[in-house]
């Protein structure tokens, strides 16, 4: 048999049979491995990710020793992505967690393999931006908030997270939460492409309470339920692959203290299968 075909195969086997993906991309700062070497939107840039990281699995992959997993890992280990111990503090590690989905065990979940990958016990901080589609006329609120923020709190509390933050809260909602959190929310991030100026009463709030105010580009849905099935698609080359619902998406940098220089930047990527 042709072994790029055999190849094919057992990438398509191995992804009919998993219940849930997870994808890290490696370090992006070179993007050789990406089609798109110039800047590009997050979106687009997370599309091109999930290929290159899905086609370098498909290309790397081999039978199972026994079963087939339920939880596929379609990530190419890299050295240069684990922190050697020696360099941990020179370097800072903020994540931006995307919840597609509501639910506080993806948070764990993502905060782990994060911790795990990266080879950290802690994350210097992580700004958490809900996702999830909310009913027709319904604004986010207190309520759709609290139940990720007490998962967040209680990661602070064992020590696996050192600060949270928030993103695109008005003065109004950030207030609710400060006034309510027992942790209290570090940063707050504001999409300028909204928003050209600070609003002045957030700004004043954000000073008061030293919060300290972000800005980002992100769009408000990261990537459509679509567009990554076509990204999955494209990297595995599988147009028969079972529907994959994309869960969240954890973006990393991590920051040289003294320089204020990204010397990594990544993606993990958490998808459970349809039911069919």
């Amino acid at each position: 048999m042709d072994p790029q075909n055999n190849m094919e195969n057992e990438a398509k086997m191995f992804l009919s049979h998993a219940k849930t993906l997870r994808l890290h991309t490696g370090n992006i700062v070179n993007r050789s491995r990406l089609k798109k070497k110039c800047p590009c939107s997050p979106s687009e840039e997370l599309q091109d990710c999930i290929q290159a990281a899905l086609s370098d699995w498909k290309a790397a992959t081999k039978p199972p020793s026994n079963d087939f997993p339920d939880t596929l890992d379609c990530s190419i280990p890299q050295p240069t992505d684990a922190i050697p111990p020696e360099e941990r503090e020179e370097l800072r590690v903020s994540v931006k967690l995307f919840l597609c989905e509501a639910g506080e065990s993806s948070i764990r979940d993502a905060v782990e393999m994060a911790c795990q990958t990266l080879a950290v016990s802690q994350l210097d901080s992580v700004i958490i931006a809900p996702t999830w589609p909310l009913a027709e006329g319904e604004n986010q609120s207190l309520a759709h908030l609290q139940p990720a923020w007490e998962e967040l709190e209680s990661l602070v509390r064992s020590q696996r997270i050192a600060a949270i933050g928030t993103s695109d809260l008005d003065k109004d909602l950030l207030e609710q939460l400060y006034t309510w959190a027992q942790v209290k929310p570090s940063s707050n991030q504001v999409n300028l492409a909204s928003c050209c100026v600070m609003p002045p009463d957030l700004t004043a709030f954000a000073k008061e309470f030293d919060i300290q105010l972000l800005t980002h580009n992100d769009p408000k849905e990261l990537m459509s339920a679509a567009t990554f099935q076509e990204a999955v698609q494209e990297g595995t080359q599988d147009l028969s692959a079972a529907i994959w619902r994309l869960e969240w998406v954890l973006r990393y940098s991590i920051i040289v203290k003294s320089r204020g220089i990204i010397k990594a930047k990544g993606y993990l990527v958490s998808a459970g299968k349809e039911s069919q």
